[in-house]
């Protein structure tokens, strides 16, 4: 197994995603997560494009870490302007760190039109930027900026380019498909004439706007390439940067190319989530490999063939990038996908048991009203306990009102009262919230901690709704998803009516029965 170099640039390139914006202290945790998983390079951010930046290399440089390269990012001196003058080749040395980026033209269209100078010039500004910069004791990596599209139009300048920052001493020169537009074969015939031209390290920064960035950066590895250049859950401006979360496992598990040691790959699903919580991103569940549906497996003769053997239907087994394989439980489930979590219920009952029908029955019965079972497990384990005639209701409703006050005073707009019955005892109380929702949480909660202190550890921590006949508009049937947590487990419970208050009260119920029934 050949190593290949891993480069991410999250802190630069995932910045500039349209809706993340990371605070220092944010950079600082996400450098300390890529320098734990193995990352090689860290491209930390352009201290001289902005205060903040500035701020985090002070703070960075006073940490020291265990297996990554901290890089700083800038360009090559201004058309004209003296190294030793350019402001940002000398935000570069105020960095400190041991290594450096630099990006230059490569394209003779973007030095004649957007830099509006020679093409003399140009080369110019790239040798003398990092034959400064080597002489002031720093390692350098050239991003050579639209080669490619360049290397197409010009072969020659584009070439001339590298060259130049060859001559100047670059450590290594990473080919950028800057506009995102390459097709595979194109960068692996592209990359594979530079790397046998060039004795230095080789590597590809690939954008994602084709939707070929992982495609192309593994394309460019089969050509010689050493260096990948991406960003973690494929961050990046416009449609992204390469995914170094796809492209990792397909390099080390598909190619049997080296990028970080396996236990360190193990941790690349809780990697993902925890950038994604720091970016305030909403996890990509259809992500391959760490992706919640990477391993989850629906249709009944797919979940039949996982259950005998996973190389069915799975390109790696799922711990390996610590994910989990997952059986859905829906109208087009079979045996096999329902037994597992049968069992948990109750370990007597076989797949070929009246019992598993009549709960696979009822299971289609349900979600051909609406309910799906796949995102509400919690509602589903209780749906098993009545099916087999195991579940005893913890309380009963008799009424619940609900008021809603426009506008809110200090977030609460909401107030619901509810009387409920226990063992012939009855309770009523009231409880105000942010929307209706959360006022009738409350009070059922606060009802029931006499009867049930244990109810005090629930907690609600998502509330999702979606309405299921958008034709019918205001009378169509909504399916509400409520996520809840007691401190040790996390579940999910469904209800579904064309009243969303309805709705939510049935999710409630399951969620605080659930709890419950535990027991």
């Amino acid at each position: 197994m050949k190593n290949i170099v891993i480069y991410d640039s999250t802190l630069r390139d995932g910045a500039q995603s349209q809706g993340i914006s990371f605070t220092v202290s944010d950079k600082i945790k996400i450098v300390e997560l890529l320098d734990d998983f193995g990352v090689d390079y860290i491209e930390a951010g352009n201290p001289g494009s902005n205060p903040k930046d500035m701020e985090f290399f002070d703070i960075i440089k006073r940490k020291s870490l265990k297996n990554s390269k901290l890089i700083a990012f800038g360009s090559t001196r201004r058309a004209n302007t003296a190294v030793e003058k350019d402001a940002n080749v000398s935000s570069l040395l105020l960095a400190e760190t041991e290594y450096v980026a630099v990006f230059g033209k490569s394209w003779d269209f973007h030095v004649s039109e957007i830099l509006r100078t020679t093409l003399d010039e140009n080369l110019n500004m790239i040798y003398d930027t990092i034959n400064y910069l080597k002489k002031q004791g720093k390692k350098v990596v050239f991003d050579a900026e639209h080669f490619y599209d360049g290397f197409i139009e010009n072969p020659d300048y584009a070439l001339k380019t590298i060259q130049v920052a060859y001559d100047a001493g670059s450590d290594s020169i990473c080919l950028c498909d800057t506009k995102g537009g390459m097709f595979p074969t194109e960068i692996y015939d592209i990359t594979k004439k530079v790397v046998d031209k060039f004795d230095c390290e080789i590597g590809i920064h690939a954008h994602n706007d084709n939707g070929m960035a992982v495609a192309n950066s593994i394309m460019a590895v089969e050509a010689g390439a050493v260096q990948v250049q991406g960003t973690i859950n494929g961050y990046g401006e416009r449609c992204g940067n390469a995914n170094l979360c796809t492209i990792l496992p397909n390099l080390q598990f598909k190619k049997g190319i080296k990028c970080v040691e396996d236990d360190k790959m193990r941790e690349l699903t809780v990697l993902s989530r925890r950038i994604s919580e720091i970016a305030n991103a909403a996890p990509d569940e259809r992500a391959p490999y760490v992706g919640r549906n990477a391993f989850a497996h629906k249709a009944g003769m797919h979940s039949d063939a996982v259950c005998k053997n996973t190389r069915s239907y799975e390109i790696i087994d799922p711990e390996l990038v610590g994910n989990e394989r997952v059986l859905l439980l829906s109208e087009v489930a079979g045996r096999s996908a329902l037994i597992g979590i049968v069992n948990e219920v109750d370990p007597t009952i076989d797949r070929d048991s009246d019992k598993t029908k009549e709960i696979l029955d009822k299971l289609k019965e349900m979600e051909s009203k609406g309910y799906k079972y796949e995102g509400a497990e919690g509602s589903l384990k209780l749906l098993i306990l009545k099916t087999l005639g195991l579940y005893k209701p913890s309380f009963r409703l008799i009424e619940f009102k609900v008021i809603v006050n426009e506008p809110s005073v200090d977030d609460v707009n909401s107030s619901a009262l509810i009387k409920i019955e226990v063992d012939g005892q009855e309770e009523i109380t009231a409880a105000e919230g942010d929307g209706p929702v959360n006022a009738l949480d409350k009070a059922v909660r606060k009802a029931l901690e006499r009867f049930y202190p244990e109810v005090k550890e629930m907690k609600l921590t998502d509330y999702k709704v979606r309405v299921l006949d958008s034709n019918s508009a205001t009378a169509a049937k909504v399916r509400v998803i409520i996520e809840s947590s007691d401190g040790n487990e996390i579940w999910s419970t469904i209800g579904v009516s064309t009243d969303i208050i309805d709705a939510s009260w049935i999710a409630l119920v399951d969620s605080i029965e659930y709890k419950l029934n535990k027991k």
